[in-house]
């Protein structure tokens, strides 16, 4: 089954498409469960700044790096370095390093005492701006297909708006790790050859892709 595409422009156009993202939106996720979204809002100078920065990141040596692995934030924040996370109910480490950005309280509002600062990266005088930016837009973007989801729910438009206003989302970016450095954490995984290391991506909250692993050892996915 294909993923459906819609266009988020729609749901800023006319009644009728607006009423035609809303329904073309809630039956992907009805029916599929994923949706692709053309026409999202974030800037293409966004997500090429976003990707250029990341890969600076990570590119920078590792005793660098390890000075924004902050103890005791449990990578909610900053930097957690290659191998250190697991998948639940998994002892084998995910290959790949990360560095997690979260929500910038600017309004007074009290939740800012429940959320840990972000982590600023002092070397590369862009990369927290732009990952505040990009955080931003995709909330922003976010926020539009939440509206929608709720009138294909038969809610108030804005029902969802409550939640998102200075809501405890997290924004992250990563590099997947080649496959000699599984050897430096007994990583029980083979993958593919032709496998491209070190692609620096972003997802926004719990996205996660797999690795490959065609020869499934213990603790592979």
């Amino acid at each position: 089954m294909a993923i459906p595409t819609v266009d988020l422009a729609q749901f800023s156009g006319t009644p009728k498409e607006k009423a035609a993202f809303v329904e073309g939106l809630g039956k992907a996720y009805e029916d599929v469960g994923f949706v692709a979204v053309k026409n999202h809002g974030i800037p293409d100078s966004t997500i090429e700044a976003l990707y250029s920065n990341t890969k600076e990141f990570f590119s920078m040596p590792q005793e660098a790096k390890r000075k924004y692995e902050i103890p005791g934030l449990a990578g909610q924040r900053g930097y957690t370095s290659f191998g250190k996370e697991h998948a639940k109910g998994s002892t084998a480490p995910d290959l790949k390093e990360f560095f997690q950005f979260g929500q910038t309280v600017v309004d007074g509002d009290p939740i800012k005492a429940e959320y840990p600062d972000n982590v600023i990266v002092s070397e590369i005088k862009t990369f927290s701006p732009i990952f505040a930016d990009a955080y931003r837009s995709f909330e922003n973007s976010g926020s539009a297909l939440l509206r929608a989801i709720a009138l294909y729910l038969g809610l108030d438009e804005k029902y969802f708006d409550q939640y998102v206003h200075n809501g405890n989302s997290i924004f992250e970016g990563y590099s997947l790790s080649p496959d000699k450095r599984r050897a430096e954490i007994g990583h029980p995984c083979r993958t593919a050859r032709g496998h491209q290391p070190d692609h620096p991506a972003d997802r926004r909250q719990r996205g996660r892709p797999r690795d490959p692993c065609p020869s499934r050892g213990p603790g592979c996915r």
